[in-house]
């Protein structure tokens, strides 16, 4: 693969003219590195890394890392970065340890290889496949669609064989979850068995006596919260077994994971799994009926009879519920995730009372008494009407500023023209220092310069390019965040205009327009509009 391909190679007189690659490093591991030796990261860096020192038309310009992402879906955040860069010019030549790091897919992974990067003129070569796309005698590629396909069906496979055992451990009755539920603890001694957690299980023995008794789900949350009962997600996060903030979620107890406990067989000494199955990369429901279940696989936390009991009481409160009140479908809550107590900062509740929606704080009731000062309770339709009136307001500012926006345009425009020019210049500047970087190669190859000569003036003239390329690159994205501003805010002032002929606060309306909504009280509502500041970002903007 050290050999240079003529591609590369052209004759102006009799001297060679060497092109450089602008290279990409591209690592993937199936199962995210867990600082272990093998096929690691550092491995794969490293394994690149020594083929390309012995390369010098190849420079190494950015890495890219999916740690952790199965090589049959492209959907990579790293993968993704790349082919941007490939289409904006900075990458011409990907680099893999082999083709199986690129892909597991053989249709896409040929659709990149044979199609996409020949395409984009960019280089591609596998140090362990032996291949390089401009080397002629490194590998044939007839060999990429057969390795490809290979690879596949690897994939295809493993994936398959652990499907099938994990099947095997369920109708056997083992454990095959990453955490054990909660109030059960995994077996030192075997991961597949569950134990009981004595820090955990008399919160779900309580929670069962509970609703034994006939208590709301609602109460039996504010009471373990009262209590400062961690919950499921904060506890786990306390041992170590989460990391991620998503995963612990808000720390407040909820209805509906007291609805899930109160509904899980596990706790009656039953192994109950396969609850999901993945296609296509995605989880997806499995019928109860398909369930694998696997009675007195380990010790129970509540009886048979009281799990039935609180099945048979819920059941008979939901009945109660329903002959109560007419089953109407409930209307799309717009402002989900939007909508805050200005008093105590927790979401506000959306409830249908009497063929009327309201929003009003439940934190005294699901988190505690004490918890929220304030008292809200707002209608919606008397909530709707005070955005509109304040949208009305707000929004008249925009089309109003648009005639001098549209004059910061005008600007906009001769600063473009200023800046393409001081962009072209600065692209001369890189191309001449480009151009002395390869006759210093040119230099080295020859033996005219020794190698501690070639690296130090190397090294000068790519620090000189690198500046040159960032203030290229930073006068483009001011250019491009300018007019950007300016066509948003034009076009938003004449959609504000035509919002104020039709005012009916819609789905798209809130999510267009509303970034966050305090409500202190009925009179005392503060509205955090998306475009509020959109008009001065663009006003602070300057013209030399």
């Amino acid at each position: 693969m050290a050999r240079k391909s003529r591609k590369n190679i052209a004759s102006a007189d009799e001297h060679p003219v060497i092109k450089v690659w602008k290279t990409a490093l591209y690592i993937r591991l199936s199962v995210e590195y867990n600082g272990k030796r093998g096929d690691s990261l550092e491995t794969q860096r490293q394994i690149m890394e020594d083929c390309l020192a012995l390369c010098p038309d190849v420079e190494i310009t950015e890495i890219y890392i999916d740690n952790g992402v199965s090589g049959q879906t492209f959907d990579r955040q790293g993968f993704q970065k790349m082919l941007a860069d490939i289409e904006s010019g900075k990458i011409d030549c990907v680099v893999v340890k082999d083709l199986s790091r690129l892909g597991r897919n053989a249709i896409d992974t040929g659709y990149y290889t044979e199609y996409y990067f020949p395409l984009h003129h960019v280089r591609f070569i596998a140090v362990n496949d032996r291949y390089d796309s401009e080397d002629a005698g490194s590998g044939s590629s007839f060999a990429l669609p057969i390795k490809n396909i290979v690879n596949e069906g690897y994939a295809l496979e493993a994936s398959r064989k652990t499907r099938l055992q994990l099947q095997r451990s369920m109708m056997a009755g083992e454990f095959v979850g990453a955490r054990p539920p909660y109030g059960y603890r995994k077996d030192p001694e075997n991961c597949h068995r569950l134990l009981v957690n004595e820090d955990t299980a008399p919160v779900i023995r309580q929670i069962f006596r509970w609703a034994a008794d006939g208590a709301p789900l609602d109460v039996i949350v504010r009471w373990l919260n009262e209590a400062d009962v961690l919950t499921p997600g904060y506890y786990l996060a306390s041992i170590g077994l989460i990391t991620s903030e998503r995963l612990m979620g808000s720390g407040k107890w909820q209805t509906w994971t007291i609805r899930k406990i109160l509904s899980d067989q596990v706790y009656t000494g039953d192994m109950v799994q396969g609850k999901t199955s993945a296609t296509a990369h995605k989880q997806s429901l499995v019928r109860p009926e398909d369930w694998i279940v696997v009675k007195g696989t380990h010790e129970p936390l509540v009886s048979r009879e009281l799990f039935d009991h609180v099945q048979a009481v819920r059941a008979q409160a939901s009945r109660k519920g329903g002959a109560q009140t007419e089953r109407v479908p409930y209307t799309e809550n717009i402002l989900r995730g939007k909508i805050f107590c200005g008093c105590c900062g927790k979401s506000l509740h959306r409830q249908r009372s009497h063929g009327r929606y309201v929003y009003h704080c439940i934190a005294n009731d699901r988190i505690g008494k004490g918890s929220c000062p304030g008292k809200v309770r707002l209608r919606e339709d008397d909530l709707f009407s005070a955005i509109l009136t304040i949208l009305q307001k707000e929004g008249a500012a925009i089309v109003e500023n648009s005639f001098l926006v549209r004059q910061m345009g005008d600007k906009a425009a001769g600063q473009k023209t200023k800046t393409a020019q001081e962009v072209s210049e600065l692209r001369q500047e890189i191309e001449q220092d480009r151009k002395h970087l390869r006759g210093l190669y040119e230099s080295f190859v020859a033996g005219r310069l020794t190698r501690l000569e070639y690296q130090a003036q190397k090294a000068g003239y790519e620090q000189k390019i690198g500046a040159a390329s960032a203030q290229a690159r930073q006068l483009l994205e001011r250019q491009e965040l300018l007019e950007k501003e300016v066509n948003g805010y034009l076009d938003l002032s004449v959609w504000l205009a035509s919002v104020f002929e039709n005012p009916v606060l819609t789905a798209s309306l809130a999510d267009r327009v509303i970034e966050r909504i305090d409500v202190s009280s009925s009179k005392d509502i503060d509205i955090h509009f998306k475009f509020k500041n959109e008009f001065y970002q663009t006003e602070g903007v300057e013209y030399e």
